[in-house]
């Protein structure tokens, strides 16, 4: 008998120590799982482009005498360009960057300042090139009235590489022990209500040291605020108790200096004077804020 409960001893204790290993594992991949998308996201917040579904082009020639005064021309569609972009138009020594005043979708034009006293020929590529400088959206302490919060990281740009601009909310709720996130078209006409199926992580716990999820460093150059940093920390409990001190288990996890490299590179441009590559916010984005 006393052989029998020894056994039966060890068989307990071996079960109580495999349900821990495996709430530990669980925890453990889930929180790795949510910090390498959020590192991976971050870093390609701010990338800017045009779809690559449409093919943007001058659908007329833009003539030499006007270099110098603001011009309407056609392009070929003027889909997702907006007032106070900068569009790079032809290539090679004729190349420019010009800062789009207006656009009329109605006739496929767009009017702006060309500079390049030789004119531009019907057919030339326009493109768009650069950073976002608030590809992760500042803070209310740098200037954005509904920016990013402690709780709460705002970004945008070409996050997955594929010419399809996207903006996403990440939102700590310790209240409700939810990490969500929320991806929409960058131009969406509103905002997805928050909803289980947005939930990345769940069993997120409130900081030991009462530190923010989100942190955040700012670098001002003239009038803009860059987001060149940001630290996100997240405390997460296991599923389940632990099965024999029935215990939740706990993990902190700290991401320090996750640089979103576009906007990095727009500060480093603009430190250095050079803002034709550096974009403005998006109304669109604006509007999605809130």
């Amino acid at each position: 008998v006393s052989v029998s409960g020894v056994v039966l001893s060890g068989i307990i204790q071996m079960s109580y120590t495999q349900g821990m290993i495996t709430n530990r594992t669980q925890m453990h991949a889930s929180v790795r799982n949510a910090t390498e998308l959020l590192q991976q996201e971050i870093g390609q917040a701010g990338r800017a482009t045009l779809p690559s579904a449409n093919s943007y082009s001058l659908a007329a020639a833009v003539s030499s005498a006007n270099a110098g005064l603001s011009s309407t021309v056609a392009l070929s569609t003027v889909s997702k360009i907006y007032v106070g972009e900068q569009l790079v138009v032809d290539a090679g020594t004729n190349q420019e960057t010009v800062t789009v005043t207006a656009v009329n979708t109605g006739g496929n034009t767009i009017t702006a300042v060309f500079n390049n006293i030789s004119g531009h020929a019907s057919g030339v590529p326009v493109t768009l090139l650069g950073t976002f400088t608030s590809g992760v959206v500042p803070t209310a302490a740098g200037g954005y009235a509904n920016g990013s919060t402690g709780s709460l990281l705002k970004l945008f740009g070409d996050i997955n590489g594929d010419t399809n601009m996207v903006y996403i909310e990440y939102k700590c709720d310790t209240a409700a022990k939810k990490l969500y996130r929320n991806v929409m078209a960058y131009d969406a006409a509103s905002k997805p209500a928050l909803t289980d199926s947005k939930v990345l992580l769940n069993n997120i716990l409130a900081n030991p040291d009462a530190s923010n999820c989100f942190t955040y460093q700012e670098k001002v150059v003239g009038a803009d605020t860059y987001v060149v940093n940001v630290a996100v920390t997240l405390t997460v409990q296991t599923e389940l108790p632990d099965p024999k001190t029935h215990q939740y288990q706990q993990e902190t996890k700290a991401l320090l200096n996750v640089s979103p490299r576009n906007v990095f590179e727009g500060w480093e441009l603009a430190s250095a004077g050079i803002t034709t590559r550096n974009q403005i916010i998006p109304p669109a984005v604006t509007a999605l804020l809130p």
